[in-house]
């Protein structure tokens, strides 16, 4: 009992913050509990479309193709590689004044014809929580920055649609 008299005040605060430290980590261990997450409503299919303005070709072949694997980096974080599903790429266009009706055109922007703009579709398994979906850990919002990278490019660009895919189901018949 001699142990008691020589501790202070604060030798006592400090063992019961480690008493409280260590019964809050306990109870997380054996609750499984985290608190940080978001709770998780479902596992889905997602498809998200990401747009990337001004990429620069000067060859005639596109780099990407559907099919392809593309590895993906979601806001400077590497992620992994996704398939692209879906890939329009139009050349940049320009809004000219129509000389024969009143109103203007659109048509292909001369000064720039190894300038286009490309939106890619890319799937992926997500989880569904109550803030929207989350893919590894990456949060897959519209205006999310994303980098796409192949053997022969990388592109930055943001997500701009974001859809969950409805899994089809063959139902058989019974004859």
């Amino acid at each position: 009992m001699n142990i008691f008299k020589k501790l202070k005040v604060t030798d006592y605060l400090i063992i019961l913050g480690i008493i409280i430290l260590v019964g809050i980590g306990s109870f997380a261990v054996l609750k499984k509990k985290n608190f940080s997450k978001l709770p998780i409503e479902k596992e889905a299919t997602i498809q998200f479309e990401v747009f990337f303005r001004g990429v620069t070709i000067s060859d005639t072949v596109v780099p990407f193709a559907v099919g392809d694997d593309a590895f993906i980096t979601i806001r400077n974080v590497p992620y992994t590689k996704l398939k692209i599903v879906a890939l329009d790429g139009r050349p940049r266009m320009k809004l000219l004044p129509s000389a024969k009706e009143p109103g203007y055109i659109i048509a292909e922007d001369a000064a720039t014809p190894n300038l286009y703009d490309f939106i890619v579709k890319l799937e992926d398994k997500a989880k569904k929580t109550p803030d929207g979906y989350v893919a590894g850990g990456n949060k897959i919002k519209m205006g999310i920055p994303v980098v796409i990278e192949g053997e022969k490019y990388k592109y930055s660009g943001t997500i701009s649609k974001v859809e969950e895919v409805e899994q089809k189901v063959e139902e058989e018949t019974a004859e």
